[in-house]
């Protein structure tokens, strides 16, 4: 193995240390590894603490390293093994674990996978990580599944609302279900930057507005407004405290797709909206999650 090969791989160091000694050798480890995991003590009362190295460091200066640690711990010195961890595809490995979803005709994907879409499938291509709202939680997974449902019932949807963006995965689905245009809104403009980018690649950009705002205060949500259809996936409590809003802004007829609400949650926040003029239309329950479906009457 040469030196370059060295430099370029990933090392872990292991060692055991009596558990009352861990705070001082992680304060240690803090200046010389990258990141370390600690695992339970074994029966002798140590724990084992791997830490992860961008290069392997040289013996005596890792022996020196310890001894200091040690001494400043009032234990002896630990003995240590070094390995180098196997060079890892991640994308490959990455497939594997963030496969695409499929929700009925919705198919979400990421950029790597490389199997076609099903045929007559909507696809959507929305990269994980920078906002909440990829499909795999079920309460995204219940929106998506009620949007359908709407869109099979031949709904009229004109201009639609999505409160509570994330990386825009309703506000696409609605575009692309209705062709409407979809105003995006989000208090994180990360989120926002996400959802525009996200409608551009999926080629809805001119359908999809995504702006920066708090709940239903601000003249974009108003002047795009009112709106035929309203998907809001966001938490119990926020839903409670803007329904008098959302039913301001729903057009007489016009559905509201709530969800981010745990099924035990899901009669208050019904009341709340019921409370508003708006009356129950479907439920739908997902693991621990509730999808409500309301229409203004």
């Amino acid at each position: 193995m040469s030196e370059t090969e060295d430099a370029a791989s990933t090392w872990t160091l292991t060692f055991r240390v009596p558990e009352a000694a861990l705070p001082v050798f992680e304060t240690f480890l803090e200046s010389f590894a990258g990141a370390h995991f600690v695992d339970g003590p074994d029966g002798e009362g140590r724990v084992p603490i791997t830490a992860y190295l961008s290069e392997k460091p040289d013996d005596d200066a890792v022996r020196r390293w310890l001894a200091d640690a040690a001494a400043a711990a009032g234990v002896e010195t630990p003995d240590f093994t070094f390995e180098r961890l196997p060079e890892t595809d991640w994308v490959a490995e990455t497939e594997k674990t963030l496969p695409a979803i499929r929700v009925r005709r919705i198919y979400l994907y990421g950029a790597h996978i490389r199997t076609k879409p099903p045929a007559g499938a909507i696809a959507l291509n929305v990269e994980a990580g920078l906002a909440f709202g990829t499909g795999r939680h079920e309460s995204t997974f219940g929106c998506l599944m009620a949007l359908q449902d709407l869109a099979k019932r031949r709904i009229g949807v004109a201009r639609a609302l999505d409160m509570g963006c994330g990386s825009g995965v309703l506000a696409m689905a609605i575009a692309r279900l209705w062709g409407a245009q979809v105003l995006a809104v989000d208090n994180d403009p990360m989120s926002v930057e996400t959802a525009a980018d996200n409608a551009v690649k999926n080629r809805v950009g001119h359908l999809v507005t995504a702006v920066l705002g708090e709940g239903y205060a601000g003249p974009d949500v108003s002047g795009h407004g009112p709106y035929d259809l309203v998907a809001a996936n966001i938490l119990a409590d926020p839903l409670i405290a803007m329904a008098p809003n959302l039913a301001r802004q729903v057009t007489p007829g016009g559905h509201a797709v709530l969800s981010g609400i745990l099924a035990k949650q899901a009669p208050r926040v019904q009341a709340a909206h019921v409370a508003q003029g708006l009356s129950v239309r479907r439920r739908y329950v997902f693991g621990d999650w509730a999808t409500l479906v309301m229409r203004k009457r």
